[in-house]
């Protein structure tokens, strides 16, 4: 008898919006809240292994290109993306992944409504997710500090879910100076005769910058040196569909991943731009963004762990190996439920922190919540970009070799990870921003958590991080010790969430 050819069967998908999220949610959110919008998670929840999922592909096999200059030699700096690209882009307008947050139809937990949509979305989203992340945190700014016009014209297209209406905004703070040390921007702005503020400078990372408009921070003439002399500002991008105003697109850059995400250099001369509120407090109102696109980067890790925990289980279950299937093989099937144990404590202290957002912007929060916010924030984007690294890197190798080979799309799955750890903020800043965030008085911190959370008391990484917290250290050996205390709090804290659902 004829031996058959042996070929391997790959991992498949099935409708995102799981057993194990939807018991989640039900217990995160009011009853009537949760069935109000269990229905629209499923269909996104299918969207993202279905339709989603073929635009993601074509996107990242079509990567953006840079034509600098039409055939007759007149200079366009037209960034081309896919058609992939663009549906991702409607579709996201019209599920209302940015949307759901501002219309506040259910009150303070919008935001966990709109965590669980960004949740489902992101893993087949090509990275769209970022201009999202950028447009949501413009929105915020321009809500908190934007005059009329712009609450009339940007942030009514901010948030809309009209896919011919709808914009995306940048998010342009990175200079050839520095990346998180905003105070050595050197983007200046001259007020023109007419009244017009004039921007020059170079960003020298910028995403989303197919946008319709962006925000970015500058030095007005006259400015004091350092962070506080910077100023917010608002601009569009072009005078009409397919016109570059005041802007030169110096290059695209080559990444480790996302590689369907366009990523430029930009040269601003005299870029039209108008002061959001008054001058100075630039990095005071650009907090409120930083706000939003941390929680979307934890969003976003979160998401992306749980694709690749998706196809492992997938893969374990058509995998034999030694005569067995590998979810049949004891330490295999161990090895996945541990990274399923990052991934648990992940989405616990994310979503907690999304219904914390949503008190806050609903003014239900109270000062300790407020507070808890504040400092969580950081912790959470950076425990959860090094969980979900980790966390994929363990799923590569559990697809041995195929894991390895760019073919089967598992390999991106690791490239693309690394950049939550980078995006709004590398683990070490964002461990001295949770200092920052603490300031002075510790205390007020560890009463608000231990209020929040009982079970804190008894945690043994709790009683660590306190020790740390008022240890007395100078400065310089509290610096120090900032990367461990944000674990430490990240452990404690998702544990008392497990220890309380």
């Amino acid at each position: 008898m004829e031996k058959t050819e042996f070929y391997q069967t790959g991992p498949s998908l099935s409708n995102t919006f799981s057993p194990w999220l939807q018991q989640k949610l039900s217990k995160l959110l009011p009853t009537d809240v949760f069935s109000q919008i269990a229905p629209h998670l499923k269909h996104v929840g299918q969207l993202a292994v279905s339709d989603w999922l073929t635009y993601s592909r074509e996107a990242e096999s079509t990567p953006p290109t840079l034509k600098t200059f039409d055939p007759w030699g007149r200079r366009i700096d037209e960034i081309q993306v896919s058609e992939g690209w663009r549906a991702l882009e409607r579709a996201a307008a019209v599920e209302g992944i940015v949307a759901s947050a501002y219309e506040r139809k259910f009150g303070s937990h919008s935001r966990l409504y709109q965590a669980a949509l960004l949740y489902l979305f992101h893993p087949s989203s090509a990275f769209v997710s970022c201009p999202l992340a950028m447009s949501d945190g413009a929105a915020r700014a321009i809500e908190l500090f934007g005059d009329n016009e712009m609450k009339a014209n940007a942030f009514k297209n901010l948030i809309s879910r009209d896919p011919l209406k709808a914009w995306t905004s940048g998010q342009w703070m990175t200079e050839r100076t520095g990346g998180s040390d905003v105070s050595q921007t050197s983007t200046t702005a001259r007020l023109d005769q007419d009244g017009t503020w004039l921007l020059n400078g170079v960003k020298w990372f910028t995403s989303a910058t197919t946008s319709q408009m962006a925000m970015l921070l500058a030095r007005p003439d006259g400015a004091k040196a350092g962070s506080q002399g910077l100023s917010l500002f608002y601009t569009e991008l072009r005078r009409e569909p397919g016109s570059l105003e005041g802007l030169e697109i110096l290059r695209l850059k080559k990444k480790l991943g996302t590689d369907a995400l366009p990523t430029a250099e930009l040269r601003l001369v005299d870029k039209k731009a108008r002061l959001v509120g008054e001058l100075g407090g630039g990095v005071r109102k650009i907090s409120s963004h930083f706000n939003i696109t941390r929680v979307y980067n934890s969003v976003c890790a979160v998401g992306h762990l749980r694709r690749a925990l998706d196809l492992a289980w997938s893969y374990a279950a058509v995998r034999t190996v030694f005569g067995k299937k590998l979810i049949d093989q004891p330490l295999h099937r161990a090895t996945l439920k541990e990274v399923e144990a990052q991934f648990e404590k992940c989405f616990d202290l994310t979503f907690y922190v999304a219904g914390l957002l949503g008190r806050d912007e609903c003014g239900e929060a109270s000062e300790a919540e407020k507070l808890l916010l504040r400092a969580l924030t950081p912790i959470v984007k950076l425990f959860t970009a090094r969980m979900c690294m980790s966390g994929v890197s363990e799923v590569v190798e559990s697809f041995g070799g195929a894991g390895y080979i760019e073919e089967t799309g598992i390999p991106r799955l690791l490239r693309d990870a690394q950049v939550f750890s980078i995006w709004e903020g590398t683990t070490n800043v964002l461990a001295l921003d949770f200092l920052r965030a603490v300031g002075l008085s510790p205390q007020d911190f560890i009463l608000a958590a231990e209020s929040a959370f009982k079970s804190l008391k008894t945690d043994s990484s709790w009683a660590l991080a306190v020790g740390i917290l008022v240890s007395g250290f100078s400065r310089e050996e509290m610096e120090v010790q900032a990367r461990r205390l944000s674990f430490l709090i990240a452990e404690a804290i998702s544990e008392a969430l497990r220890l309380r659902s």
